[in-house]
């Protein structure tokens, strides 16, 4: 029964990368396609320094030039010496849903980014609201104790605490001198023709 299983599945598999059935000129015409889609595949990978995003390093964020002003206010603010973005950005519960998050928010942010429709004025989306919501009482929860007690709990901490980025409010508020430059992305003999113009 096993054995019957496995020559089916390995039959399966050579005819499937084989092209069984197809000419030889469509099977090359097939296998060149594909060699280009997984080129192009590394080559978006590295540019796009993919793997940095395993990571939790505030620079990671800075991938994508719109986040320049909030890594510049995260530097200099209060949580710069004791925080990192992820620390604030996403969940915490367990492993499964960090990574969950990380993902989906962050395939979200490289569609919106990559298309351009990032609105001037970044806010919070509803699925992350929570998730800071429970980070900064994770951290802080001593300190909002006598605000529990007083049955304030429909407010978002950032409601009074508007100043955890600085007062950047929009995509164009601090000045160019307060922003770091970008980290260096693509090929080096690219950065050094880009470099040498």
């Amino acid at each position: 029964m096993i054995t019957t299983l496995l020559r089916t599945i390995k039959t399966l598999a050579e005819t499937i990368l084989g092209l069984g059935g197809l000419g030889r000129g469509w099977q090359v015409f097939f296998y060149m396609l594909a060699g280009i889609a997984a080129g192009s595949g590394v080559v978006l990978i590295r540019i796009a320094n993919a793997t940095s995003y395993l990571s939790d390093s505030p620079q990671t964020c800075m991938n994508c030039h719109v986040m320049t002003d909030a890594y510049a206010s995260w530097q200099r603010g209060s949580h710069g010496h004791a925080a990192v973005c992820t620390d604030c950005h996403v969940p915490h519960e367990n492993a499964a849903a960090k990574w969950a998050f990380k993902g989906l928010d962050g395939t979200k942010h490289s569609a919106v980014f990559t298309l351009r429709a990032e609105p001037q004025t970044l806010e919070l989306s509803a699925t992350a609201v929570p998730v800071v919501q429970r980070n900064c009482l994770r951290c802080h929860g001593d300190q909002v104790q006598m605000v529990r007690l007083a049955g304030v709990s429909e407010r978002k901490c950032w409601d009074c605490h508007q100043n955890i980025h600085g007062e950047v409010r929009s995509l164009s508020s601090s000045p160019s001198m307060l922003r770091p430059d970008l980290p260096k992305a693509g090929v080096n003999w690219l950065n050094q023709e880009v470099s040498n113009d």
